[in-house]
């Protein structure tokens, strides 16, 4: 096999460092850019595993001789950064010792009958990426985000998928008309409305495939997903609180339509 080329770079103004640094600390360049930084070996070898090929690969400069084949010999190119200049690029406060530029994925198109996550306005980048981790984990293939959610791709919210996305079919930033194209039945979330999620399961009326939405953390699933679905469910909280966390809720529901299929 042979060798990858390697680039190191010991100046900090070096116009590469400025790219990186926006792809790791501004949660839309990569769309600007075309690129994704997955920082750190978890990130990288969940890439790998899924059969995706980085453009690069980075490496400190401490971690580079220790850095294993699978590593620097998977992307068409190396670069090796200074220890200090590659924390100043990192968005985490303990930096990794490693990351992949990879190519940003073609628009997709939706698939009709796919087991399916829509976002409906999550904001918090953290709640974003645990769905998209409940989603891989119970079966749903493809996670759409209407206008309004955290952008799917983005440094914070690609840490929190801890490698979801790589498994995943992703429609990021559209608008609600691209639901019509949608072959399965839609069903909502609400704190306080609906039929209790647990008697659905008893009674075995809970469709999958479907498409599970969930809204806005403080607002919850906006009036036109409520008109297009075709049943409103509710989580049973017998202790009392008001709602749940919609990253929460959305692993209680997604996990009770992957049981729901295995029954």
């Amino acid at each position: 096999m042979p060798a990858v080329p390697v680039q190191f770079i010991s100046s900090r103004d070096n116009p590469l460092l400025k790219d990186l640094r926006r792809l790791a600390q501004d949660s839309t360049a990569y769309r600007r850019q075309a690129q994704l930084w997955a920082e750190g070996d978890h990130l990288c070898r969940a890439a790998l595993l899924r059969g995706w090929h980085p453009q690069t690969a980075i490496f400190s400069e401490s971690f580079w001789s220790l850095a294993r084949a699978e590593w620097t010999q998977c992307a068409t190119k190396n670069i090796v950064i200074q220890d200090a200049l590659f924390a100043g690029i990192s968005g985490l406060v303990s930096p990794a010792a490693m990351g992949f530029i990879i190519d940003l994925p073609a628009d997709m198109a939706v698939q009709a009958r796919a087991p399916t996550v829509i976002l409906d306005r999550v904001q918090d980048a953290g709640n974003v990426g645990a769905i998209l981790r409940s989603a891989a984990a119970f079966g749903f293939t493809q996670v759409i985000a209407l206008k309004g959610t955290a952008a799917l791709w983005s440094p914070k919210v690609l840490r929190a998928g801890m490698g979801a996305h790589f498994g995943l079919t992703l429609l990021d930033g559209v608008e609600p008309e691209v639901l019509a194209t949608l072959a399965v039945p839609l069903v909502v979330t609400s704190s306080h409305a609906g039929l209790a999620l647990h008697q659905l399961l008893g009674q075995t009326r809970l469709p999958m495939p479907c498409a599970w939405a969930f809204g806005h953390e403080g607002q919850g699933v906006g009036p036109e997903l409520m008109a297009r679905a075709v049943l409103q469910v509710r989580i049973a909280q017998p202790g009392g609180e008001e709602s749940l966390n919609v990253a929460s809720a959305a692993a209680i529901c997604l996990h009770a339509s992957a049981t729901a299929a295995l029954s």
